[in-house]
């Protein structure tokens, strides 16, 4: 009886161990709130993958936006620049920050203005992981 619940705990512990390191780990989503004239709108977040992956692409409902994009703020000739990308690394054990000022979600022709309080739910695309959703709060600042 005693080499049954010890196997029946290995193996319990190995399953366990097999299940989320896999996947991407979604922390701290947030959309920052948007001037009433707003036609866009960003999503900021950090992921963390268990194994390498890359955020391939995002959406949102028609209500929300009409069209999504991965960008970036780079650098260009002295002045900073928004630009898409078409995929963001995500190195397993490693957290990518999507803030202000990087990486982010850009959303584009935006419905109506985002204002604090707001939440809606955003798919994430990953080329491993497949789609996530997460549930976004509209935010004065990142939580």
């Amino acid at each position: 009886m005693r080499k049954t619940t010890v196997l029946f705990v290995a193996f319990g512990l190995l399953v366990a161990g097999c299940g989320d390191d896999s996947g991407v780990s979604v922390e701290k989503p947030w959309a920052r709130n948007s001037p009433a004239m707003a036609t866009a709108g960003a999503v900021y977040m950090d992921l963390e993958a268990g194994e390498d992956d890359r955020l391939v692409g995002a959406s949102v409902d028609s209500s929300i936006a009409a069209m999504v994009e991965i960008h970036e703020v780079v650098m260009v000739d002295d002045a900073m620049k928004m630009q898409e990308v078409g995929e963001i690394a995500l190195p397993a054990g490693t957290t990518v920050n999507l803030k202000p000022g990087g990486y982010h979600i850009m959303l584009m022709n935006v419905a109506t203005p985002l204002e604090i309080g707001q939440k809606f739910d955003v798919t994430l695309q990953f080329q491993n992981a497949g789609e996530k959703v997460v549930e976004v709060e509209v935010r004065e600042e990142a939580p």
